[in-house]
C-alpha cells in the first residue's frame, strides 16, 4: 500500500510517499513517518483524511489502533493522509506531577518559614489552629492528586503539548502562593471553631468522594489509552455527568468555609468555571455518542455538574 503524506498546505511531507504492507496499522504509518523525518515522533503527529475543498466538516482523525485498510475507499491500494505537527509533547503524568508539585511545596513555605518579613511585617506571628488544619488539608489534597496521577488515572490521550506545562504550572503555582500568603499571614483573622470544623469536615468528605469518583472512572477504561467512552455509572454519577468535578468544587467550598479568604474564593470560582466548560463538553459528547440509535444505549437524563440539592 502506498501512502502519500501531505501537510495542510498541500506540501508533500515525505517525498515519494511511503510503501507499507497491506496489513499495516496507523501506528505503523506513524513509525514510518518518524523514521523518514527523524523529527516527528508518533505522539507529535495528528493524521486525518483529506476533506474536499471548501468543506466545513471536521476531518476524520486516524485511530492509531486501526488498520490503514479501514480508511481506504474501494479496492484501491493508495491512501492520502494529511499531517499536522502537534509540537513537542510531554506525558500527561509528567504535566500533572509538576502542576501539583508547586502548590504542595509552596504552601508549607508560607506556613513554616518567616517569609512575611520580606513583605515588611516585623511583628511576632501566632499560628491559629485553623491555619495548621488548613495546611494538612491542602497538602493531603495535592498529595492525593499526585498519587492519583501515577496510580489511578488512565488518560484518553497519552501526551500533551509541552507549552501546557508552563501554562498549568503558572495557574496552580500562582493561586497556591496567593492563597497560602493570605491564609498563613500573621494578621489573618480565623473563623470560629465550629465553622472551621464544618468546613474542613465537609471538604474532607468531598475529597474522599472525589477519590472514589476517580476509581469509578478508572474502571470504565481498559488498561490502555484511547479505550473509548462509556456511560459513567454508580455513586454520584447516577445524578451528574461529571461527579468528579462536582466533588472537586465542593471540596474547595469546604476549604473556603473554614479559611475565609478572597484568594480562596477567587480560585474556587475560576476552577468551577473551567470545570463547568469541561463538563458541558463531555456531557454533549456522551449524549451524541449514546443517542439510542443503531443499538446504542441512550444517555440518561442527568445534571451536568452541580445538582442544586447537594
Amino acid at each position: 500500500m502506498k501512502v502519500t503524506v501531505t501537510t495542510r498546505s498541500g506540501r508533500e511531507l515525505v517525498k515519494g510517499g511511503l510503501q507499507l504492507t497491506d496489513s499495516a496499522t496507523v501506528a505503523d504509518l506513524q513509525e514510518a513517518i518518524h523514521k523518514r523525518t527523524k523529527r516527528y515522533y508518533p505522539s507529535r503527529q495528528r493524521l486525518t483524511l483529506p476533506l474536499p475543498s471548501g468543506s466545513k466538516e471536521r476531518p476524520t482523525v486516524l485511530n492509531y489502533k486501526k488498520s490503514l485498510k479501514e480508511y481506504v475507499d474501494g479496492n484501491t491500494s493508495e491512501l492520502t493522509i494529511v499531517f499536522k505537527d502537534l509540537g513537542p509533547q510531554v506525558n500527561y503524568s509528567t504535566l500533572f506531577f509538576f502542576e501539583y508539585l508547586g502548590p504542595l511545596i509552596l504552601y508549607p513555605i508560607f506556613y513554616y518559614f518567616p517569609v512575611y518579613k520580606f513583605f515588611g511585617y516585623k511583628g511576632d506571628r501566632v499560628i491559629h489552629p485553623v491555619q495548621t488544619y488548613a495546611l494538612y488539608y491542602w497538602c493531603f489534597h495535592y498529595f492525593k492528586r499526585i498519587m492519583e496521577t501515577f496510580f489511578v488515572h488512565r488518560f484518553s490521550h497519552a501526551t500533551s503539548p509541552v507549552s501546557n506545562v508552563f501554562r498549568n504550572c503558572a495557574y496552580y503555582w500562582t493561586f497556591g502562593a496567593w492563597i497560602a500568603y493570605y491564609v498563613n499571614h500573621p494578621l489573618y483573622t480565623p473563623v470560629n471553631d465550629l465553622q472551621m470544623k464544618i468546613g474542613l469536615g465537609f471538604g474532607l468528605l468531598c475529597q474522599i468522594s472525589n477519590f472514589y469518583c476517580h476509581i469509578l472512572l478508572r474502571n470504565l477504561r481498559g488498561s490502555g489509552a484511547g479505550s473509548g467512552y462509556q456511560i459513567p455509572r454508580g455513586f454520584l454519577f447516577n445524578i451528574v455527568t461529571c461527579a468528579n468535578y462536582t466533588t472537586e468544587i465542593y471540596q474547595w467550598l469546604g476549604f473556603n468555609i473554614a479559611t475565609q479568604t478572597i484568594a480562596g474564593y477567587v480560585f474556587m470560582v475560576v476552577a468551577a468555571g473551567i470545570m463547568t466548560n469541561w463538563a458541558l463538553a463531555k456531557h454533549r459528547r456522551l449524549k451524541k455518542l449514546f443517542d439510542g440509535k443503531d443499538g446504542r444505549p441512550k444517555y440518561p437524563r442527568r445534571w451536568v455538574i452541580l445538582p442544586p440539592f447537594l
